[in-house]
């Protein structure tokens, strides 16, 4: 449970990072001069702006009726000249300084040690820097870091002597005020003016000694032990920027052993939900060393630390009441953050959320009900602007300011499902806890997006089925014609999954809830008139509606696989011919690709029952990621940290509606074990229909199983032999090979399968 390095960080990648979900750091560990680079979540450039193109929708009529003349190079030229964003859009991922702005780093805390902490002074010439997950601090020799959630500031522990500075390089200033250092600034609006404000404060509490102040920095001299204090804010959503002295004051008053208590409670609540044991590791190398060999050696302690650490990972960066895990998580070390460190809705936003279900950590996702929620105004006006439609839309790119329109290309920004995607996260909430005030909450989101569907949805002319028009596969493009490669097209198996997934949930909340009949049945006949799944020449899953071939054929997205995960539309049981048109897909597609891909592609493994392969692939994750395990796209990207998560937790268990039709959730337990994991124990998973799993198995047998349902409900459950099931009464067996368990509220249901 402890990431360990016996080096100094020579860069980012090679830090350590903590967090609240606020406020973050990155741990550079020198022993001579210490770095922390610091962020806070909601600190942007930019300011709202008018980013749809009024009338749009005009150039719709004649942007189909190319598509549907097969003319697909025609209409994305179309597309291009009316569809895309006003302005300046993202600034194509470099938005500092246009109105989309950019999250960015904000600042430096710098501590120069003096002669009495020289390395051979403080016993750490045998120098060792590490993370433990377990507690949440970051540590080198007895020098200790860690954020505090519960009192909201980011707390450093040393002694002796040392100066202590704070900077950044632009559109900021420092000040001492009192022994206090104070960081303050004003980033700018993108349309030559003021935009979102900002401060950090940092005082330092000592043990004996004195503190002084010289110039821009506070001198420590003689101190047995010093507590640095950190606190940040801005003014986004037009609140004042907090009174960081107050802040200060207050935390100031408590011993920094009651600081490090709060902290180890608040964490070890959020935390230690669940535990994960894998046998086997090579602990005694530092990690980096462990990266570098994992890939051609599995080692089980390793792939259990890296789940872990993607768990540690979305606590620290997704708190409720705060913002969605960006890109980066909140850990960024420059002005304008790759690809402006935003929410891309065509995959990795999303993809940050996949663990927060299935390994105990729900709560995280409240920042994305509380980021859709926000997107539902602005996507009314896009959804108005570009199709003439009802309900609201989002498209490829989202920012704090109410970013909804297409991005500034059609090859890429031109997919209208980021808002019906992010509509699927949130009903998993509903899946996970089967709390009813939740599903009422989303039911605006959900039949908003739905609605716009059934607006935008039209008939094609040759089938009769309602397909989006225009659209495209994220990212990829195809060949349709000799010579002839185009993005944009109507009805890519990916939109037409994802409505399908989306009009389903709308139709379970409106049964849940009793409510909105006349709408139901609505969908419920737009749904049937969906296109089938089709499988290609080559065997494979169909991409397109026309078995287009493709010019990058090992292309990283693979997003017509999404009916096989997330959703539940493709499984190994209840639709197995296309299963197995998925297994196709991607062995035609190749594993090897960027850090996200390899984790989505081991997700799809393990729902296809392949353990072997979907351990390849999250070794391939892991191997090629950075030394501090940070996945690299590259540059660093953190989705592919939460994808790999999300895999493991696939490998071990899976809940899903496994047949269509199906009311209740199966339960799968190990459906995808890796031979390599031979033995382990995992407790504190969670299954759909708001159940915690706990396995243990012995030379990949399972020894015993529990299962512990938060109120009484029917499941299937898989097995592989007879089971001895205490708790609960076997119903019967079906013809899937599955038991029917009612699992009564709040009672320990035990399993035990008869080994021969």
């Amino acid at each position: 449970m402890k990431l360990w390095l016996d080096s100094p960080a020579k860069n980012f990648l090679e830090a350590l990072p903590v967090g609240n979900g606020r406020l973050g750091a990155m741990l550079f560990g020198g022993t001579e001069k210490e770095k922390l680079v610091l962020n806070e979540q909601s600190l942007w450039s930019g300011s709202p702006d008018k980013n749809d193109r009024d009338g749009a929708h005009r150039a719709l009529p004649e942007i189909r009726r190319l598509l549907f003349a097969g003319k697909n190079d025609e209409a994305e030229r179309l597309v291009n000249e009316n569809f895309t964003c006003a302005g300046k859009g993202s600034g194509y991922g470099h938005g500092a300084d246009v109105p989309y702005g950019s999250y960015q780093v904000l600042g430096e805390l710098s501590i120069e040690f003096g002669p009495r902490l020289a390395p051979d002074n403080r016993g750490i010439s045998a120098y060792r820097r590490e993370l433990d997950l377990e507690t949440a601090i970051a540590s080198v020799g007895d020098r200790e870091c860690f954020v505090s959630g519960v009192d909201d500031v980011l707390v450093y522990r040393t002694s002796g002597d040392f100066s202590v500075s704070l900077t950044r390089s632009e559109n900021a200033r420092v000040s001492a005020l009192g022994n206090d250092l104070v960081l303050s600034g004003q980033l700018p609006d993108g349309k030559g003016g003021g935009g979102m404000r900002f401060a950090a404060r940092l005082r330092v509490v000592l043990e004996g000694g004195t503190v002084h102040v010289e110039g821009d920095k506070l001198i420590v001299r003689g101190a047995r032990a010093a507590t640095l204090l950190l606190a940040a804010g801005t003014d986004y959503k037009k609140r004042a920027v907090p009174d960081l002295q107050k802040t200060l004051d207050l935390v100031a008053s408590k011993s920094y052993a009651i600081l490090k208590q709060r902290h180890q409670a608040d964490w070890k609540k959020r935390f230690g939900t669940l535990t994960l044991t894998l046998p086997g590791g090579r602990e005694e190398l530092s990690t980096p060393e462990r990266v570098k060999r994992v890939e051609k050696t599995p080692d089980p302690g390793l792939e259990a630390l890296y789940f872990q650490y993607g768990r540690y990972l979305l606590l620290s960066s997704s708190r409720p009441g705060g913002l969605p895990a960006n890109l980066q998580g909140i850990w960024a070390d420059t002005i304008n953050t790759p690809w402006n460190g935003d929410w891309h809705l065509n995959i990795n936003v999303q993809m940050n959320y996949w663990p927060s279900g299935p390994t105990n950590l729900i709560s995280c996702q409240e920042p994305l009900i509380d980021f859709a929620e926000g997107l539902v105004e602005p996507g009314r006006k896009t959804a108005r602007a570009y199709y003439d439609a009802s309900g609201w839309v989002a498209h490829v790119l989202a920012n704090p300011w109410g970013f909804t329109a297409p991005g500034e290309q059609a090859s890429w920004g031109a997919s209208s499902s980021g808002g019906a995607w992010l509509c699927q996260n949130l009903f998993e909430h509903w899946a996970f806890t089967q709390d009813k005030k939740i599903l009422a909450r989303l039911w605006p989101i959900l039949k908003g997006a739905a609605t716009f569907y059934l607006d935008f949805l039209v008939p094609d002319p040759k089938t009769g089925s309602l397909v989006t028009a225009p659209s495209n596969s994220p990212e990829n493009s195809f060949t349709f014609a000799p010579g002839k490669a185009a993005s944009i097209c109507t009805g890519p198996t990916m939109d037409t999954q994802i409505v399908r997934g989306l009009f389903l949930s709308c139709l379970e909340a409106t049964e849940t809830l009793k409510i909105e009949k006349p709408f139901s049945k609505k969908l419920q006949e737009a749904l049937e008139k969906l296109p089938a799944h089709k499988i290609g020449k080559y065997g494979q899953l169909q991409e397109w509606q026309e078995d287009y071939d493709e010019p990058e054929p090992h292309h990283r997205h693979v997003s017509h696989l999404y009916g096989l995960h997330p959703s539940d539309q493709i499984t190994r049981f209840g639709t197995p011919e296309l299963a197995g048109a998925a297994r196709v897909t991607l062995e035609r597609r190749g594993d090897a690709s960027t850090g996200w891909s390899m984790a989505w592609k081991a997700n799809f493994w393990a729902r296809l029952g392949d353990g072997e392969r979907a351990n390849r692939l999250y070794r391939m994750l892991i191997g090629r990621g950075a030394p501090n395990l940070f996945c690299l796209h590259p540059p660093f990207q953190i989705d592919g940290n939460f994808g790999g998560c999300a895999a493991l937790a696939e490998c071990l268990l899976q809940s899903h509606r496994e047949k269509p039709g199906d009311e209740s959730y199966t339960i799968h337990l190990l459906p995808a074990l890796p031979p390599t994991w031979k033995s382990g124990k995992v407790t504190g998973l969670r299954a759909r229909g708001a159940v915690t799993v706990d396995i243990e198995w012995i030379e990949g047998r399972i020894e015993r199983a529990r299962l512990r349902a938060d109120k009484t409900t029917s499941v299937f459950l898989r097995y592989a032999r007879l089971m001895e099931v205490s708790g609960a009464q076997i119903e019967h067996t079906d013809d899937a090979g599955r038991l029917t368990l009612t699992l009564p509220r709040g009672r320990d249901v035990f399993v035990t399968p008869h080994w021969e």
